[in-house]
This record gives structure tokens, C-alpha cells and sequence, in this order.
């Protein structure tokens, strides 16, 4: 089968699914291509509450980039630039979506899918997932907005162990360097990831926005207008029905049912 960037909507949740099982999921080009608008669809639909990242089958999430493209793609330093502005776009997509992100990753997750995973806000492995930053070994150059995020995600310390040996790591180190949320038996994965899906679907959509901008603007530096726009979205939480519903539910006993107004 080709390789192909597979996209669905299920109730409040949209499922991005890197599909290239015969190459662990490497993502093609043109699957980088696809990412920045996948994530702005989803981000307009009002009904969609939480985005997944997830690999085809069950050995891989993301092996990297296809690198049986590589002579065609990035042969020359100007295909070099071009190829490498569309993994930025991607990984800068998945980083700035409106909704939260979650990567459920099982087996497989190296080079270019370990910094898409760590582009996700959430990310749940299995505890046999096989995490690895190989780069020092092959002469490849990390791109800085790659680092940034690993440095965002990790201890300083734990960052440099991952990039500089470009050793392997289970799922359960990855839970102790602290790059996952949670690792899970294999046959427990897809159970945990629907809880954090409801979860998820449940919250209220004003607040996790809010939330999320406000940590994007943390990490950006605190620049004064991020600050004051994360402040304006917290007051429209107060000012909005979904609050006046959570009250009412708390009061009532039962679910609130948030719409995002």
C-alpha cells in the first residue's frame, strides 16, 4: 500500500494516522505536506475536542522521515531546504494546534517520530515502544526547533542522553525520563488512551484552550500580548455558558455537557 496520512473524526476526538507499514510508518513528503492541514481542519470544527497521533498496524507509530526519498528529495542543498520547511511546518502544526494532542504510540518511534510524538501535549506508549534519536549515529543535523521542543519536554540532562549517544530506550525509561505520560502493557494501551480520550472529550473546551495557550506562551518566552491574550481567554471562561453549565451540573450532581460557549 502507498504511503498516506489516513484522517477520521470519531465523536469529539480526529485520528491522524501515519500509514507506511512496509517502512514503520516513515513519513513521506507529501504525509509531511498533509500534517499542517490536517491540524487546521480539525482545529475549525467546533465538534472536535482532541487529536491523536497514532501509527498504522501494530510494530510502529513513526520511524522518521522515508529516507528511500531522500535522493530525490533532498539531493541538493535547495531540495535539502524545501523537504526540511515542510518537516518544520509539520511538527510547528502539530506544536501550535488549538486542541490538545495526544501520541499514542505502540513499537516503533525514532528520528523524525520521536520529535513528532514530542510535539504532542500528551503521549502514552506501550512499555515494549522502541524510542530512539539516531542522528549522531548516521551524521544527520538536528534541526534547533527540534531541540527547543526535547528541552521543553526533558531535564537538560536527559535531553543530551537521548541526542548525543542516540541509544535505544524501552517504553518504561521513557516513562522515567520523564518523555512519556504514561507506559502501559500492550494489551492495556488502547484502553488507557479511550480514557484519556474521554476525558478529553468531556473537558471543557474553553479552558483547555485556554490552558494550552497559556503554556505555549510559557514556552515561547512570555511575551507581553501572548500573556495579555491568554488573560483574555481565561475571563471569557468565566463569562461564557459552559461555566454557567459546569456550575450547574456540580450543583446537580451529574455531567456537565459543554458545547465551547
Amino acid at each position: 500500500m502507498a504511503a498516506a496520512l489516513l484522517l477520521r473524526e470519531d465523536g469529539p476526538i480526529a485520528w491522524m494516522t501515519f500509514s507506511n507499514i512496509e517502512r514503520h510508518n516513515a513519513v513521506s513528503y507529501e504525509m509531511w505536506c498533509e500534517v499542517p492541514q490536517a491540524i487546521a481542519r480539525f482545529d475549525a470544527n467546533p465538534e472536535i475536542r482532541a487529536i491523536v497521533l497514532t501509527g498504522d498496524g501494530e510494530k510502529a507509530f513513526v520511524s522518521g522521515a522515508d529516507i528511500s526519498e531522500f535522493e530525490k528529495k533532498r539531493g541538493s542543498l535547495d531540495a535539502s531546504t524545501i523537504y526540511n520547511e515542510a518537516v518544520d511546518a509539520a511538527y510547528a502544526a502539530v506544536l501550535a494546534a488549538k486542541k490538545p494532542t495526544l501520541a499514542r504510540i505502540r513499537g516503533i518511534c525514532m528520528g523524525g517520530g520521536l520529535y513528532l510524538a514530542a510535539s504532542c501535549d500528551l503521549r502514552i506508549c506501550n512499555d515494549k515502544a522502541r524510542f530512539a534519536m539516531p542522528a549522531a549515529k548516521l551524521g544527520l543535523g538536528i534541526r534547533y526547533e527540534s531541540i527547543r521542543r526535547l528541552m521543553e519536554v526533558l531535564p537538560a540532562a536527559q535531553a543530551a542522553d537521548i541526542v548525543f549517544t542516540g541509544r535505544g530506550f524501552d517504553g518504561q525509561e521513557a516513562l522515567r525520563l520523564g518523555f512519556v505520560n504514561r507506559s502501559i502493557p500492550d494489551e492495556d494501551l488502547d484502553q488507557t488512551v479511550g480514557q484519556y480520550l474521554a476525558w478529553l472529550g468531556q473537558a471543557a473546551p474553553l479552558t483547555v484552550k485556554a490552558a494550552k495557550a497559556a503554556m505555549r506562551a510559557w514556552s515561547a518566552g512570555e511575551a507581553a500580548e501572548d500573556v495579555a491574550a491568554v488573560r483574555g481567554m481565561t475571563d471569557a471562561c468565566f463569562a461564557s455558558a459552559d461555566y454557567q453549565e459546569g456550575r450547574k451540573a456540580f450543583a446537580e450532581k451529574r455531567k456537565p455537557q459543554f458545547r465551547g460557549d
